[in-house]
């Protein structure tokens, strides 16, 4: 029983970790004893070793079966194919121990296997000598003293050896020389033998004493009611008097490795191979072992003997030529729009210098010449001072065009006309209204600041015009603005000092040919600023009237010109009558009589004029304000501006003059010039009266199409 607690204690010592190797036996040959695997130079059975030294016996009456080394009996506990060791469990050599065989030395000579230096000589027992001996002269000993004093049992140290650690240094802590000692032993011993003796013939000469081996890593721990038994390691080496390498079945030399020792050699299998090297080693498939290191994400790995490689990815280089190709097309498309865009740049040009030709050939009429000295606008500093030409920038759309509002790089505010060229003909009318302003410089005509050319639409530059239209505060409902009578008599003045200085002032008479109140513009002080010279026309001077196909807006276009098509400065007085009457009653020029049908609201107004009931067209929004007397001045010289016979229609110098005395509320001299023309009177009443009925009809033409009208 003192034996096994002995055994037990020092069990603790030790720690097992089988060795773990490939299953590589030789064909039709088992390469596993239960749990141990057996590799080739090992071997169960005849044919499946190297020699008798290699041989395996294994017992599978055991649960689980047991393997043994036959030759020296002892238990296989496992096989270290790569470091060539073997692990056996250690004989235990006993001395006056009850209960306890006596075990056999171990003998390994002219075998291939050795004992491992790895292992420790532990002797146990009181005032003992262990010597461990091999055929030879004692080689290894060690002296282990009583514990205090001679009556002291050694299994009183039993308590000292209770523990859970190992280690080996462990051991030589308490194995120190009291009941306990230890000792290393040399290389390549293949003998384990033991003997005792006392040291001290007068202190305790018996009790137990037992000597043994074990791997200091590792120990082997004992089954329920089974004896302890310690694991030692064996080394082994192939004999190369006996075995050569070109003995062993692997085929390619360059597989394996070989490392020759004093005693033999082993094989391992070279970098990139696996298996077993004494009979073949296989090729390692590098790219499916993750714990390799990858390719590069361009590329794959592929495999070699012995190696791998990384080669460029077949699918990458696809990619790749489809991105170059992408990358071509790109490239062309880019050249392409540059291309395009240089060629247009070039057509721009172009364009500008045949524009700038034709105005120049224009501008030949004219004694003046300003074409040359107007700003050209650059399409992205337009682009830029108006968002875009966004929608929300909108400040007015006709028929010739959209106005934009913007604000220059200098912080000046202008409106940006986008002119709407269709065909030759309204192109004609851009490169018309840039030389006819480019002449005009009046402080009721609107301002040309500029052009741009860049574009397929031409763009015009005006001063912006705060206030909007005259039409807006006209007309508009939901104006809150309300003109007075005094600030729409202003107007009127103003407007007819701008025709007047076009038909008489300027270097060369112009014709406006479309007067409207939605081409009178207001600024911040509601003055007024004559605009949209489109269809204007300047005269050589002796010139009376232009013979040209109708252009203009229903409502305000001269019954005489349309009738004749020959365009006079009578035909912009007219235009200038029907304004002066939308000053007077607020009304549309295409307006509704009591009968609902629609008509022009000059022969409405003449109707009324004849009926004395002028006053009850009168806006009611200037009614209780204005002087009778001047409103009552102010409409007879609109009828008379309205006069079928242009040539007794006043000039727009007399009518200039007569608002002027009506503004200064100077009615005598306004009665004046109708003592002068009252001969006219009654032929221009009877004319009017023979007329009305044939411009009625045209006036009420078409009123559902672009007020906009040019008739050939």
């Amino acid at each position: 029983m003192a034996l096994s607690q002995i055994i037990f204690t020092f069990a603790l010592l030790l720690t097992i970790h089988p060795a773990i190797a490939s299953p590589m036996a030789k064909p039709n040959c088992a390469d596993h004893c239960g749990n141990i695997t057996i590799p080739f130079p090992f071997g169960i059975g005849i044919g499946c070793y190297m020699d008798e030294w290699f041989e395996i016996e294994c017992v599978t009456t055991s649960h689980p079966p047991k393997a043994f080394l036959r030759r020296i009996n002892m238990e296989l506990l496992g096989i270290d194919l790569q470091g060539g060791t073997a692990q056996i469990t250690s004989p235990i050599i006993t001395s006056n121990c009850s209960g306890k065989d006596e075990v056999l030395p171990v003998n390994l000579g002219g075998s291939s296997f050795f004992l491992s230096d790895s292992n420790i000589f532990i002797a146990i027992g009181c005032n003992t000598r262990a010597l461990l001996t091999d055929n030879t002269p004692q080689l290894v000993g060690c002296d282990s003293t009583c514990f205090g004093h001679d009556d002291v049992d050694w299994q009183e140290l039993l308590p000292k050896f209770t523990t859970t650690n190992s280690d080996v240094h462990w051991i030589q802590k308490y194995c120190n020389g009291y009941n306990c000692c230890q000792a290393v032993i040399p290389s390549f011993l293949q003998v384990f033998n033991a003997s005792f003796q006392a040291i001290d013939s007068n202190q305790r000469k018996d009790g137990c004493k037992l000597a043994f081996l074990a791997d200091g890593s590792a120990w082997v721990s004992q089954e329920k009611d089974a004896p302890v038994q310690f694991r030692i390691q064996l080394t082994w080496r192939i004999n190369s008097s006996v075995w050569k390498y070109d003995d062993f079945e692997t085929a390619n030399c360059s597989m394996s490795y070989i490392s020759f020792y004093k005693t033999g050699f082993l094989c391992s299998c070279e970098d990139g191979y696996e298996g077993n090297p004494y009979l073949q080693c296989k090729d390692i498939n590098e790219c499916k072992d993750p714990n390799y290191r990858s390719c590069p994400w361009i590329t794959k790995c592929v495999n070699t003997p012995g190696a791998y490689k990384c080669v460029i990815d077949t699918l990458w280089i696809i990619i790749f030529g489809m991105c170059a190709c992408f990358l071509v097309l790109f490239v062309v498309v880019l050249g392409s729009r540059w291309l395009c865009k240089s060629i247009k740049k070039r057509n721009n040009v172009r364009r500008r210098e045949n524009f700038f030709k034709r105005m120049l050939q224009q501008q030949k009429f004219s004694s003046q010449g300003n074409v040359e000295n107007a700003k050209i606008f650059g399409l992205k500093e337009l682009e830029k001072a108006t968002d875009h030409f966004n929608v929300n920038r909108i400040i007015g759309q006709g028929g010739q065009g959209t106005v934009y509002k913007g604000m220059l790089v200098d912080g000046r505010i202008v409106a940006v006309k986008k002119s709407r060229i269709e065909n030759e003909e309204e192109f004609e009318h851009f490169i018309n209204e840039v030389v006819i302003l480019s002449q005009i410089s009046h402080r009721n005509v609107v301002k040309l600041l500029g052009c741009c050319l860049e574009t397929e639409v031409p763009l015009l530059v005006y001063e912006f015009i705060s206030n909007g239209t005259l039409s807006r505060f006209l007309h508009d409902p939901d104006e809150e603005f309300q003109l007075s009578w005094e600030k729409r008599l202003q107007i009127a003045i103003e407007i007819s000092e701008a025709l007047a200085y076009l038909h008489s002032a300027a270097a060369v008479p112009i014709f406006h040919r479309d007067i409207k109140s939605k081409n009178i513009l207001l600024d911040e002080k509601y003055r007024a600023k004559v605009s949209d010279f489109g269809i204007s026309r300047s005269i050589a001077l002796g010139q009376t009237h232009l013979t040209t196909n109708v252009q203009g807006t229903f409502g305000y276009l001269d019954p005489q010109y349309f009738h004749t098509r020959k365009f006079t400065e009578k035909s912009d007085v007219y235009s200038f009558g029907v304004v002066l009457v939308e000053l007077l009653t607020g009304r549309e020029p295409i307006c509704s009589a009591m009968s609902q049908e629609f008509i022009g609201l000059a022969t409405h107004f003449i109707q009324m004029m004849e009926n004395d009931k002028m006053f009850d067209m009168l806006d009611p929004r200037i009614m209780e304000h204005c002087i009778k007397e001047e409103a009552m001045a102010v409409a007879n010289l609109a009828k008379r501006c309205l006069n079928f016979h242009g040539k007794k229609r006043p000039s727009m110098k007399q009518v200039t003059m007569e608002l002027e005395a009506i503004s200064q509320n100077n009615l005598n001299a306004v009665q004046i010039q109708w003592n002068e023309i009252k001969c006219t009177l009654e032929d221009a009443a009877a004319a009017s009266s023979s007329a009305r009925s044939s411009f009625a009809t045209s006036d009420a033409l078409s009123i559902d199409t672009d007020p906009f009208i040019s008739v050939s």
